[in-house]
């Protein structure tokens, strides 16, 4: 019999989100919330004993997509999106998200809009992993967004108060050393690259993004990162996105499993739906992994000769949010205006014909 730690079923679960950009206060947002995550409760347990009586394998990890339990701010300021959006890290629906891989005996994997009370003026977009006992084992900001802020918009201060760790952070867990990613940051090999240098060897995804029949660039990215860090990718996408005026079903489709060979194990059509679900083999990853030979590209890669090239340059500059030591909360405007001023630093340096 194989061991359910090292053979098991994981499950990129793509779900309706309903966002919470029409409610009135926090009190009605996270009363939506909490109604989202126990639907999500009640179908991760039965998406749990329907596949261990199926497949006879027992599913210890479950992603859900990004947005799923807000959708995303459309214009708000970042003081009344923290007040509707966003969840204390200490909050009822961590506590409610806890119970969930409680009740199932699994590993659960998201992404929220997070307040940090070390940065009580600001909220962070976070990827979580909570654990079968119901405690977060990780958590990861994300580092690279267009319209949100950043670890890296209040560099100094976070590292002070966190450490380097926390940057690229990697649980190491009963069944495998788990890393997280956001949305785009699948665009961006760096971040993948920093968790597998530090073992990561399951790839949690969370995503929202346009769904196609052809091969967009996050589902390029997808496998690319599988293939050159010779890990899973478990990448779910929103069902669709409810009470916005976009059209709601713009972002069917799109979740999958990825294998470290790039290839998909199992594709989600559009729809709420569970079908993105494959068996991950840790035990074959591992001794792929220390292979010698050509294909072990993770092995191969001389880090010391990229260090001096990226340490050379800077594209966007650090703590933008940061003035004096003190926390600066931008208006909206602020994001368009820093990606301009980049584009034209490069425009002068040459960087960009």
């Amino acid at each position: 019999m194989s061991d359910p730690n090292t053979t098991f079923t994981a499950t990129a679960l793509q779900v309706d989100c309903h966002a919470v950009n029409g409610c009135a206060d926090r009190a009605e947002a996270s009363a939506q919330m909490l109604k989202q995550i126990e639907k999500l409760g009640a179908a991760i347990k039965t998406i749990d004993l329907f596949t261990l009586g199926f497949s006879g394998t027992k599913t210890k990890l479950f992603v859900l997509p990004e947005y799923f339990l807000s959708s995303f701010p459309m214009g708000e300021s970042i003081a009344r999106w923290q007040e509707i959006g966003a969840i204390p890290m200490d909050g009822p629906e961590y506590e409610a998200l806890g119970k969930i891989a409680q009740n199932s005996d699994c590993f659960l994997s998201g992404n929220v809009y997070e307040i940090d009370p070390n940065f009580p003026e600001l909220y962070f977009q976070t990827c979580f992993v909570i654990g079968p006992s119901g405690e977060v084992v990780l958590r990861y900001r994300r580092l690279i967004s267009l319209f949100a802020p950043s670890p890296y918009d209040v560099w100094d201060k976070y590292l002070d108060l966190y450490g380097a760790d926390a940057i690229f952070p990697v649980a190491d867990t009963a069944i495998g050393k788990i890393g997280c990613v956001a949305s785009e940051e699948i665009l961006y090999p760096e971040i993948s690259r920093c968790l597998a240098m530090r073992g990561m060897e399951i790839l949690c995804h969370s995503t929202s993004e346009v769904g196609a029949p052809m091969l967009t660039p996050k589902e390029i990215c997808r496998r690319a990162r599988a293939v050159e860090n010779m890990c899973y990718v478990v990448s779910s996408n929103t069902a669709s996105i409810k009470g916005t005026p976009i059209p709601a079903e713009s972002t069917g489709g799109m979740s999958k499993i990825v294998d470290y060979k790039g290839l998909v194990l199992a594709e989600a059509y559009t729809g709420e739906t569970f079908c993105a679900s494959a068996m991950l083999d840790m035990d074959t990853l591992r001794k792929v992994r220390k292979h010698s030979g050509m294909t072990n590209l993770l092995s191969r890669q001389p880090f010391d000769l990229y260090a001096k090239e990226y340490g050379s340059h800077t594209f966007v500059e650090p703590n933008a949010m940061l003035e004096g030591g003190e926390v600066k909360v931008p208006d909206r405007s602020f994001f368009v205006s820093r990606q301009q001023e980049v584009l034209e630093r490069l425009s002068k340096d040459g960087v960009l014909s």
